[in-house]
């Protein structure tokens, strides 16, 4: 599937309306920052584009799944940014469940005429994860399970011709030198990580645009 195939998606692109609905985690959502400063809104502006925000602070997959059709369908977006599973990992799931779940969010969004790309979730800063979240749950287990579960994002994407935007590798590109300044708690992110957030999720779409 290429984004922007269909007819509707191409007018879109010439200027008619286009919606993106972004379902997620509270990385979606951008928890502890002003609305007007999440990354979903800086790139709405930047792309002249509805993005819809359909991030949840704690969702996991699962969550995220069983909201698709109210979230997601009856929204009835062009495309639809699937960025999840994270949270699955804090809370100790395998990390087939969270391949499952998103798979099964790409295939229904294909079956509906909606191009899914999805969102590989950002790293972990280990170094300044809060406390008592530390005392929850293994972070560096979680971490290691995020960079199993990227690799195959690339691999699924791969086999079923499906975007993704690497948000973990790019994010780190653009933080190398102080990624603590980004971060409010080691998960997520300060206005200034979330436009860099907002950034490369602009720089994706604009690519897709040209394919």
């Amino acid at each position: 599937m290429i984004l922007f195939k269909n007819k509707k998606i191409l007018s879109a692109v010439k200027g008619i309306d286009m919606k993106i609905v972004c379902l997620g985690d509270s990385l979606t959502y951008g928890f502890g920052v002003r609305r007007s400063k999440i990354w979903t809104k800086i790139a709405q502006d930047k792309l002249n584009i509805e993005i819809v925000n359909e991030g949840i602070n704690g969702d996991t997959s699962g969550g995220m799944l069983s909201r698709y059709h109210e979230s997601v369908y009856m929204k009835r977006p062009e495309a639809v940014l699937i960025m999840g599973g994270v949270n699955d990992f804090i809370a100790g799931a395998d990390l087939g469940v969270v391949k499952a779940n998103i798979m099964s969010m790409a295939h229904q969004s294909i079956a509906k005429y909606i191009d899914p790309i999805i969102g590989i979730p950002t790293k972990i800063d280990l170094k300044n994860v809060r406390q008592d979240w530390s005392e929850f749950t293994d972070f560096e287990m979680v971490a290691k399970e995020l960079y199993e579960y990227r690799q195959w994002i690339f691999k699924f994407c791969k086999t079923f011709n499906i975007k993704y935007i690497d948000f973990y590798e790019e994010f780190e590109k653009a933080t190398e030198l102080k990624p603590g300044d980004y971060y409010t708690d080691g998960l997520h992110f300060n206005e200034q990580g979330n436009e860099i957030l907002a950034e490369i999720f602009c720089s994706a779409i604009n690519s897709f645009k040209k394919k």
